[in-house]
């Protein structure tokens, strides 16, 4: 699935819970990463992160 990182330690990823795919946000602090909310939209990410500053996270695979 996908992710995404934004400012301030937010983080955007989308996921499945109970078969219906679900934007996750949850933001580090210290350290930690602490569960802010679930949307089923786009526009439930607009009251934590504005969605011109997500990058998204791609992920190499290990060369060796």
């Amino acid at each position: 699935m996908a992710t995404w990182r934004g400012p301030d330690g937010i983080q955007v990823e989308v996921i499945m819970l109970n078969r219906a795919p679900l934007y996750k946000i949850t933001q580090r602090v210290n350290g930690r990463r602490y569960f802010l909310a679930y949307s089923s939209d786009v526009d439930g990410l607009l009251p934590w992160v504005d969605l011109g500053d997500l990058v998204e996270v791609i992920p190499f695979p290990a060369t060796g």
